[in-house]
């Protein structure tokens, strides 16, 4: 239901974007973001107030100018005092917003994450197969922990620069409005350079470019650290990793474009902020060759060009927030595609399996959404309870895609699979995945003991069953052999266990989970033949009245299979026992034929293949 309201209030009306969205996201601390608002633009105002002691100071002593004897020394020291109440407010003011930013931030970036987190947990497991986790990771490390960066730090100079401005025009017209005037000028020259930059047409497209590039990037960086022993063993370099090469120069192409597509604007914006007083001297001139009252005229000259440095220090704040606010918001969007991606629907009145059979009735499934390239064409078969049913055929052929639709990684484009005769659809996805144990290729064990990884299968088992689960999967032997034992901690001190060993390790996880629906592909894939013969007899004993679906490359793990399903280019060719499919003919007597013969060849030393009889 949850999906479905999600889903319901994406259709209701669309996700705000730009910096309203970032200001959404902003609001979820209301009163702590006030309270910034608040003190952050209280400091913007007090911040002037130097100046202004100033100019009036400068006044006092040009109006008894040369006899400073009639100087009222008292309210000169008034106006050094307000100078300096000023500095002390402004940063106080900035302190407090600075503060309350911090809480806000804090607690917006803690939501975020356990919402984003909360998200990946309700999408289909396809998603997290499909998009890669360097990209993930971006979202979450980078992209967020930028919006957290945006609220304790930017968004109260943000504030600031659009308080400070509006004083700031205030105060530079009601001093002199004709000098204010050669001010602002200047000031609307920086917005119109700035507005021309961020407004041309491959700005927005370029900085898209420079978000995906870096996702890319983080993706193939992923991947090669992962493969970093392949990498060693065979004296490669990063310039050998193709993918990782190449996203590398393609960011460095992207970052080196982008930087110099600012570069003249930017100079010119900061040579224009950095040189108002040249709009301020010649007007001042102006204005000094008719004055009436030339020390009134000096001192109002004086303050223009002593106020010019901050009008330039207020703009820059405003240039460099409306820059970075640009890239937060990229990110933004990025982490808002995550969360757009549609959860796994759940039933508003689900069901429970009525024994468990599994059966596929007309299966497609597309892993494209266009749904031109099917996976599965109208894959049809039943596997039963209490047998083995092996799902065999050539690579790319569509087993794994099988073993993925069961627990519900994807849900299929057409047809139905259901489960004990009710659709897998219409279970509640934490009620299905309670039903079905999968012990797939690419076994992830965590930083934690043996005894905690196996324990990830079912966290009420006893250290009994976690042993017994251990013997079954034929890894309690060399599990005793480790120094900690049981408590061994998987990674530390140098210590990590080679591909069958976790190979076996999850198959104990999933034994002790003990669910009706056993998913296996490739189980067996890294173990010896000893322990290859062991690991099936225990899955013989220990998974009676199982529904177990083995998806396996090597034919002699399922020769003692109930039945056996050859699928090749999607769709289901074959089916039946070893025996019957050999004396059958056809492709699974090929794959039986060729696979015997491979692995009848062997090598000389002097490099001839010869045959066994």
């Amino acid at each position: 239901m949850r999906a479905v309201k999600s889903q319901e209030k994406r259709d209701a009306g669309a996700r705000k974007t730009g910096i309203a969205r970032l200001l959404e996201i902003t609001a979820t601390k209301k009163t702590l973001v006030i309270l910034s608002a608040v003190f952050s633009a209280s400091s913007a105002v007090v911040s002037f107030l130097p100046y202004i002691a100033i100019y009036w100071a400068i006044r006092e002593i040009l109006a008894v100018w040369p006899d400073v004897g009639m100087l009222d020394a008292s309210k000169i020291a008034g106006y050094g005092w307000l100078a300096c109440a000023g500095v002390i407010g402004n940063i106080l003011l900035y302190f407090g917003a600075l503060i309350f930013s911090h809480l806000a931030a804090f607690g917006t970036l803690y939501r975020l994450k356990v919402d984003f987190a909360s998200h990946l947990a309700r999408v289909p497991l396809g998603f997290h197969v499909m998009i890669g986790s360097g990209k993930l990771r971006k979202v979450m490390d980078q992209n967020i922990e930028k919006i957290e960066g945006f609220i304790a730090h930017q968004f109260p100079d943000m504030i600031a620069a659009m308080a400070a401005p509006v004083v700031m025009v205030v105060i530079l017209l009601r001093v002199n409005w004709k000098m204010g005037l050669a001010c602002i000028v200047g000031i609307l020259l920086v917005f119109g350079v700035q507005a021309s930059l961020y407004g041309r047409e491959g700005a927005r497209a370029m900085m898209d470019r420079y978000q995906k590039s870096l996702e890319e990037m983080n993706n193939a960086s992923v991947e090669y650290i992962r493969g970093i022993a392949v990498v060693k063993a065979f004296r490669q370099t990063v310039y050998s990793f193709r993918r990782l090469h190449d996203t590398i120069k393609a960011y460095t192409s992207m970052v080196i474009s982008y930087t110099l597509s600012w570069e003249n604007g930017f100079s010119f914006i900061l040579t224009l902020l950095h040189n108002i007083y040249l709009f301020v001297i010649p007007t001042g001139i102006l204005i000094g060759m008719g004055a009436e009252d030339y020390r009134a005229f000096a001192s109002t000259f004086i303050f223009y060009l002593l106020f010019v440095p901050a009008v330039a220090s207020v703009m820059i704040k405003v240039v460099f927030v409306n820059n970075y606010s640009m890239q937060i918001m990229s990110g933004v969007e990025a982490m808002d595609a995550v969360l757009d991606e549609p959860e796994l629907p759940e039933p508003a009145h689900p069901k429970i399996a009525d024994g468990f059979d599994i059966a596929f009735e007309d299966v497609r499934f597309s892993y494209d959404r266009s749904k031109e390239t099917e996976a599965l064409k109208g894959v049809s078969f039943q596997a039963k309870q209490g047998e083995v049913t092996a799902i065999v055929g050539p690579s790319g052929g569509g087993k794994s895609t099988i073993a993925h639709l069961i627990p519900r990684f994807f849900d299929v484009t057409e047809g139905r699979i259901t489960l004990g005769g009710c659709d897998v659809r219409e279970m509640r996805s934490s009620y299905l995945m309670q039903q079905v144990s999968f012990v797939f290729q690419d076994v992830f064990l965590f930083k934690q003991s043996i005894r905690e990884n196996i324990r990830m299968g079912n966290p009420e088992a006893t250290d009994r069953q976690i042993e017994e689960a251990a013997r079954a999967a034929q890894c309690h032997d060399f599990i005793e052999k480790l120094p900690g034992g049981y408590d061994t901690i998987i990674g530390t001190r140098g210590f990590h266990l080679s591909g069958g060993e976790r190979q076996r390790i999850a198959i104990a996880r999933a034994i002790v989970k003990d669910a009706p629906v056993v998913v296996l592909d490739e189980a067996t894939a890294f173990a010896d033949p000893e322990n290859e013969h062991l690991i099936q007899k225990a899955f013989e004993t220990l998974m009676k009245s199982k529904t177990v679906i083995i998806i396996a490359h090597r034919l002699s793990t399922v020769r003692s299979a109930d039945k056996i399903v050859v699928v090749e280019d999607g769709r289901v060719i074959q089916e039946g026992t070893h025996a019957s499919l050999l004396s059958a003919g056809g492709r699974y007597e090929e794959m039986w034929r060729v696979y015997n013969e491979a692995a009848a060849w062997t090598m000389k030393k002097n490099r001839e293949v010869i045959q066994h009889a």
